[in-house]
């Protein structure tokens, strides 16, 4: 009998320990995804330029320890400039901006196109096909949303920016960098079709190209391989159509891209090692820049 009522006592305590390390662990995963879930923080302000009469909204990422940090002055954060594409909205780049706040940088979304502007036409024969206007209109608004920032987050590199920008928004960002070559620290286009690269700038460039027959790039706006080398530009061709560059893409194309992104600021040289394989649904094969 009292061996009988002893087993059912170890029996009884072994379930109540693993109940109680079962609730660790779950405890502890909560802590994590918690920790995850809040380690970056997001926020949207809308900014009025009242010398353009137009609203300039902007979504900011950024790590909330490299923050606090950056705001005690024992840092200066490193700022991305993300601008989207033709169509889609300056909040649809969550992950493009979550690698790079992950990384350190102050990651702000700019907002370019307002419902009242005119739609984006193409114009033969014209510079950059007739968009030279709406390259401008982004690059005030950049310059606008930097001036606002610098009196809300004044220790923030403002003079040494990466610019990051799909499709429209990656010729906005190609734009920008011939505008400001000594303000520039890196650049990431993700098929750009307008603007040419600059092929003696002192910063990196990684451009990812599409393999999509209806959104074809423009003669002379990503240099040949000799050129490419020489300027330290990357090339990344993929079987990605234009319009997966966003979140609106499928999972496995934001992570190719943002692998391919965090090996890029990672690097020093700012290139990619080239692949011999690629990757899912035909994938990155890199040309690196030496």
């Amino acid at each position: 009998m009292a061996w009988g009522i002893g087993r059912t006592d170890t029996g009884s305590n072994m379930t109540r320990g693993i109940t109680i390390l079962l609730a660790l662990c779950l405890v502890v995963a909560g802590a994590y995804f918690t920790a995850s879930k809040w380690a970056i923080r997001h926020q949207t302000l809308v900014f009025y330029d009242a010398s353009r009469g137009r609203p300039v909204a902007v979504d900011i990422a950024v790590r909330r320890d490299k923050e606090m940090q950056s705001e005690a002055g024992l840092s200066i954060l490193p700022v991305a400039i993300i601008n989207h594409g033709n169509t889609v909205r300056f909040t649809e780049y969550s992950f493009l901006a979550n690698v790079l706040a992950v990384r350190g940088y102050m990651a702000v979304s700019i907002q370019h196109d307002l419902d009242s502007d005119a739609p984006l036409v193409t114009k033969v024969g014209e510079l950059y096909v007739g968009r030279l206007p709406v390259y401008e209109r982004g690059a005030a608004n950049i310059d606008f949303a930097i001036s606002k920032l610098r009196e809300m987050q004044p220790n923030a590199d403002y003079d040494h920016l990466t610019m990051v920008g799909h499709s429209n928004g990656g010729d906005i960002s190609v734009y920008y960098a011939r505008l400001h070559p000594d303000h520039i620290s890196k650049v990431v286009t993700l098929d750009n079709l307008r603007v040419p690269f600059m092929v003696h700038a002192k910063f990196k460039t990684l451009t990812f190209r599409s393999h999509d027959p209806q959104f074809k790039t423009d003669p002379g706006v990503v240099p040949d391989q000799a050129d490419c080398d020489k300027a330290g530009i990357t090339v990344v061709r993929t079987g990605f159509q234009h319009t997966e560059m966003s979140d609106r893409g499928p999972e496995d194309v934001k992570e190719s891209i943002t692998a391919s992104l965090d090996k890029f600021l990672d690097d020093n040289t700012g290139s990619i090692t080239p692949r011999t394989t690629a990757p899912q649904r035909s994938g990155l094969v890199a040309t690196a820049s030496k």
